[in-house]
């Protein structure tokens, strides 16, 4: 891992950030992976996985709700943490920075989208 980078390293297994907490900053990851899970009556699921320049937490950026999944690091990660202050700077500085999150996020909602389709398929036997 390069010593040059500002983001704080998480060991194998730490966690970034816990579901149900309320957050007011997101994160950014400058190298290694994180995995995302969501705990449902007591069993974690495992959403996915993030990698370089993948970012996660932004929700809190907009408005402040509890996070809505667990994300730790998979082998050793360095996060950047982003503050909402710091975000809106960007923004002003670089508005393209706003519509790649925006993109990011409907990439997301539209493979949401499509599990939730599948899990209706299958729940209703495959008909449509």
């Amino acid at each position: 891992m390069s010593d040059r980078a500002l983001g704080k390293v998480y060991r194998d297994g730490e966690e970034i950030v816990r579901q149900g907490e309320v957050g007011d900053c997101m994160f950014v990851i400058q190298e290694g992976q994180v995995e995302v899970l969501s705990e449902l009556e007591g069993e974690a699921f495992r959403l996915g996985q993030l990698g370089p320049g993948d970012f996660f937490g932004e929700m809190a950026i907009v408005e402040k709700q509890a996070r809505a999944a667990t994300v730790r690091a998979v082998g050793e990660a360095r996060v950047l943490t982003v503050d909402k202050r710091t975000f809106l700077r960007r923004v002003q500085e670089d508005p393209t920075l706003a519509l790649n999150i925006l993109r990011t996020l409907c990439h997301r909602i539209r493979a949401l989208d499509g599990e939730v389709a599948e899990l209706r398929e299958q729940r209703n036997g495959g008909a449509a």
